[in-house]
């Protein structure tokens, strides 16, 4: 690689960034008009054409407030946790095999799982150092439910991995060019998009800031500046894992406009549940991920070990 190719792709990072985070603004969005039609009201609609721009002044009203914290926090941790995951939930973006090669490599699903595990330590440290007993009871939830999913979650992975015996996200898109994935491992992707949901502390799994026993969970002493950070890392964790089931399950495809469809319908299936589906209870969440997903992904990995053993 030259000097040419490694400006090529920091330009292409940088721009790839900076479309995320505008997809994730309008996002919201769409989420507010979902809602809003789900609950039979009408969602923004007063800042400019249909609350367009809507997104934009709450970024600006974020912002601008004043950032406000614990006289106890440890206040380097507290004021560098959500910086720290929102740079994590963006970094992921790179992996995704675009027309551009930004950083494709062999050990890419790996990498993958490496970067998903790290993301509770931010949940969990922005917890602690903010001193306060709800953000800590939030903390452990969130890591509870983090280490319980991401099992069932690594599995469905390496099922794929054995499956395609590679462990590069490219080659998912070239063995799904003539049949999808989802057709014949429906169970594993709606296993998978189930752990996703937990994973990224959506509903009817965001216990990790449940307002009814919590208040806000772990981000209850943030304000302005760091609320909007961990706002926009929780909203770009969501459209990444839909574009992650899309490239798994859906036939990839990212060189077209039916890619980036598909990956808004699936977004759409997380505000859909969202809007659906009550929160459910602590003790069920933990028996549905270890009596239920554990074992189908499981028993997936085994018979496609076993499969590759025998015939192939």
């Amino acid at each position: 690689m030259n000097i040419k190719e490694v400006y090529i792709s920091i330009i292409s990072m940088t721009l790839l960034l900076v479309v995320v985070l505008l997809s994730v603004a309008f996002f919201t969005l769409l989420e507010r008009k979902i809602l809003g039609y789900i609950q039979i009201r009408k969602g923004p609609n007063v800042v400019g054409l249909a609350g367009v721009v809507q997104p934009f002044n709450d970024a600006i009203k974020l912002f601008n407030k004043e950032f406000v914290f614990p006289y106890l926090s440890n206040f380097l941790m507290f004021f560098f946790m959500p910086m720290f995951s929102l740079f994590l939930s963006l970094f992921g973006w790179m992996l995704i095999p675009y027309c551009l090669i930004l950083i494709n490599f062999k050990l890419s699903f790996m990498f993958l799982l490496s970067c998903l595990s790290v993301g509770v330590y931010f949940i969990v440290i922005s917890s602690w150092s903010s001193n306060s007993n709800y953000a800590k009871l939030g903390g452990l939830r969130g890591l509870a439910q983090t280490i319980s999913y991401e099992v069932s979650l690594a599995l469905i992975f390496m099922s794929l991995m054995v499956l395609i015996m590679d462990y590069s996200l490219m080659n998912l898109i070239v063995f799904q060019n003539y049949i999808w994935f989802l057709i014949f491992l429906f169970p594993l992707a709606i296993c998978l998009f189930s752990s996703m949901l937990a994973e990224v502390n959506r509903a009817p799994f965001d216990f990790v800031e449940g307002e009814s026993e919590l208040v806000s969970g772990f981000n209850i002493e943030y304000s302005s500046g760091g609320f909007a950070l961990i706002f926009l890392g929780e909203y770009s964790s969501i459209l990444f894992m839909s574009m992650i089931f899309v490239v798994m399950f859906l036939g990839g495809g990212v060189w077209g406009i039916w890619f980036f469809i598909k990956t808004m319908l699936v977004s759409f299936g997380f505000v859909w549940v969202r809007g659906t589906l009550p929160r459910y209870r602590y003790d069920k969440l933990m028996y549905l991920a270890w009596k239920i997903y554990l074992p189908v992904s499981l028993n997936y990995l085994m018979f496609f070990c076993c499969y590759l053993y025998l015939f192939m």
